[in-house]
């Protein structure tokens, strides 16, 4: 009797260690690599993603996937259940688990070095910039110097500027175009005064900008700047930050897969 109690107890205890648990704070998953492991902390400040991945790690949904997409100086990408047992020469980078992740972006969470990120599809078919429900990158990208910095923000910015003007100059095509076929070049030039009155206003909504933190990182751990506020930023790594230099370092194809496999496991750890 008094070994069925104890038995009882023991699958009991090993019951309530697999029940999944979400909306918990403070949580950490550990990624293991042949290369070593890589101890992650999930920001509390992004809870959809964070539950998510809770919810795929503890269903072993990562474990024999593949980190398929590696760039040194720029970032490591894993996540895709296609690349369990995928061939090699393989492109992967498409697969999911059928849901996408509504975007949580915070100024305060950017993508500073070692941050994990979620991937998504571009913006032509996904343009309000929901992730891959697992695919996920972590971030190498490189040290800037404050000059360096300024450069990219001011680049970063003319695109900003240029996608505001073409799509008010795509608004305001039939009337231009009205305009020329009857030859009216004033009325041409007034409406395209307007419409970069209307851009500047805009664009003074819509500018980036780096807060004193962003610049201290970049110039310090490094990051991937221009990345910011297009995917969502949701955990950083606390232990084993070296081993992203190591699996960004290894050789790779025409498709930035490694050349030899670098499977993953995923657990829980808090």
């Amino acid at each position: 009797m008094k070994k069925l109690l104890y038995l009882a107890l023991i699958l009991s205890m090993v019951s309530c260690q697999q029940k999944l648990e979400l909306g918990k704070s403070n949580r950490i998953v550990e990624i293991e690599t042949e290369y070593g492991d890589i101890k992650i902390k999930l920001y509390d400040e992004t809870p959809l993603h964070r539950d998510n991945f809770v919810k795929l790690a503890h269903a072993d949904y990562f474990d024999g996937t593949l980190f398929h997409r590696v760039i040194d100086g720029f970032m490591i990408q894993g996540g895709d259940p296609d690349s369990k047992a995928a061939k090699p020469g393989v492109r992967l980078g498409e697969g999911g688990p059928g849901y996408q992740i509504d975007a949580e972006f915070n100024p305060a969470l950017f993508h500073k070095r070692g941050v994990i990120a979620a991937a998504r599809e571009g913006d032509a078919v996904n343009p309000q910039k929901k992730s891959s429900g697992s695919q996920f990158y972590l971030a190498q990208g490189r040290v800037y110097t404050q000059g360096g910095l300024d450069t990219l923000l001011m680049k970063l910015n003319d695109r900003v500027k240029n996608q505001i003007f073409e799509k008010a100059q795509k608004d305001k095509a039939t009337e231009i175009m009205k305009y020329q076929s009857e030859g009216d070049m004033d009325k041409v030039s007034e409406l395209i005064d307007k419409i970069q009155v209307e851009v500047d206003s805009i664009f003074v909504t819509q500018q980036i900008k780096f807060t004193q933190a962003q610049i201290d990182a970049y110039t310090t751990v490094g990051g991937i700047p221009h990345l910011d506020g297009n995917y969502t930023v949701f955990g950083e790594v606390i232990e084993g930050i070296e081993f992203i230099d190591s699996i960004a370092k290894v050789k790779k194809d025409q498709f930035d897969r490694p050349l030899k496999d670098v499977s993953m496991k995923i657990k829980i750890v808090q």
